[in-house]
């Protein structure tokens, strides 16, 4: 059923506002859109490796193999997330990668994005590389925890004398964002980084925007100067990406599809200032339209 224009349903309200150093414009690694065109702002590659890790719960650990020495091992690893950004891991002494990681910490996390794996090449993913430890008796409770919170199945086993939880010091961190998308990030802005403040309300927000408001999404798209330099008109506009500095669209045009983005005037922190935003600067292209038309 269709809403009016922009109108909320389901997003989630209760999101943090980001701090004042998120305030801040970041610019974007992906491809520039012309050599005269300015970059549209977007969050920095450590934001984006932690929005990514925040919403997955599940990587594939490599750790070295202690039978084939030289060789990596893979494991399936669910892990947590601390406030530093560092993987915490519930695993049992008797796992082959527990004893790879007791004789050798150095170790890698590899967290993709699972609901993009339609297009694996495509998709986000992170990779993290550090020294993986047992978590000190002092820090257990804690850690215990913040690892519930995300793996509340983990109960049954938690207190099992052969599990342990392991935490990784993470040293080296190499993000993806997609084609053409990628690079090193250094750790201390890893750690510093926060997770964008719409993660958890953005596949609302996109359900939303795409079931009840294509127009809309339309219009939003002659905002990209690409779309109003090109001679064919944009028929149909998909929102595949939202976060605190903008949104990405699919746009078909003809026979052709060209992806954009477009960025909000301000930075958001929460779903309904994302609706103000959207409710604005839709309004204000509609009066713009209607000006050019008398």
């Amino acid at each position: 059923m269709r809403t009016g224009l922009l109108s909320p349903i389901g997003y989630p309200s209760a999101m943090s506002q980001p701090s004042s150093r998120h305030a801040q414009t970041r610019s974007h690694a992906g491809p520039r859109r012309g050599s005269n065109a300015p970059e549209v702002p977007e969050p920095s590659h450590a934001e984006r490796a932690r929005t990514l890790l925040h919403r997955q719960h599940i990587g594939y650990l490599s750790s070295h193999s202690q039978k084939l020495p030289g060789f990596p091992f893979g494991s399936v690893m669910p892990f947590a997330l601390d406030a530093a950004g560092r993987p915490i891991f519930l695993i049992s002494k008797m796992a082959m990668h527990t004893q790879n990681l007791d004789r050798e910490p150095k170790a890698s996390l590899l967290v993709p994005d699972a609901e993009a794996m339609a297009d694996p090449l495509g998709a986000a993913r992170v990779t993290l590389q550090g020294e993986t430890t047992a978590v000190p008796d002092a820090e257990l409770e804690a850690v215990r925890q913040l690892y519930l919170e995300r793996h509340e199945k983990a109960r049954y086993w938690v207190d099992y004398k052969d599990f342990g939880f392991y935490r990784m010091q993470v040293v080296g961190i190499y993000f993806v964002g997609g084609f053409g998308v990628m690079g090193w990030v250094e750790a201390g802005d890893f750690a510093a980084a926060e997770a964008d403040p719409l993660v958890d309300a953005a596949a609302h927000i996109i359900e939303h925007m795409n079931d009840d408001h294509g127009d809309a999404l339309i219009l939003l798209a002659s905002l990209d100067d690409g779309v109003r330099e090109a001679e064919t008109a944009v028929e149909e506009a998909t929102m595949t990406a939202v976060d605190r500095l903008g949104f990405h669209l699919r746009l078909r045009m003809g026979e052709r599809y060209r992806g954009c983005r477009i960025a909000f005037p301000q930075a958001v922190g929460n779903a309904d200032e994302t609706r103000r935003v959207l409710v604005d600067m839709v309004r204000r292209l509609r009066r713009q339209g209607k000006h050019a038309a008398e």
